[in-house]
């Protein structure tokens, strides 16, 4: 795992890289999926929780049309953190957000998928799909129903 070393300075340095780091730096790692850890450079105390929660400030900041937390959800969170027991806020939310983040990659995944083909071919298939919907529907009588082995001139006796 990649260490981080958190200054008196407030700078961060990359044990790794062996440079500074900015917290844009630190997002996109993120976004990479790279595990890091940030600790404070005199004591080792464990620190990344509280420079996530900077990135997450700044994110919030920089552009008000990507706001993610409403000030009612922000408060509503504060709450929380007041009431004699606490809900498992923590666990619905990274549960939630995991199953939001699957099922976004899903859609891509598909997507993507999609895209490969030219719509000229995507047209040919579907045609011939249809074509072959119309054309059991015609010799069976009902469409979409699959074809018995005896229609198909099979039988058990073999």
């Amino acid at each position: 795992m990649r260490v981080i070393r958190k200054y008196a300075n407030r700078r961060l340095y990359d044990t790794q890289q062996s440079r500074y780091v900015t917290l844009e730096d630190l997002r996109r790692l993120i976004l990479d999926e790279e595990p890091f850890r940030v600790e404070d450079a005199k004591s080792g105390e464990d620190l990344t929780r509280t420079i996530l929660l900077s990135i997450i400030i700044e994110q919030e900041q920089a552009d008000g049309e990507a706001e993610v937390f409403s000030n009612d959800l922000l408060a509503q969170f504060i709450r929380v953190y007041d009431m004699a027991q606490p809900l498992p806020l923590a666990r619905y939310l990274e549960q939630g957000t995991q199953l939001m983040l699957e099922q976004q990659k899903r859609m891509q995944d598909q997507w993507q998928q999609a895209m490969r083909h030219s719509p000229m071919e995507l047209m040919r298939e579907m045609a011939e799909e249809n074509m072959r919907f119309w054309q059991q529907a015609i010799g069976k009588g009902q469409p979409g129903k699959p074809e018995s082995k005896e229609e198909k001139g099979e039988n058990d006796d073999k």
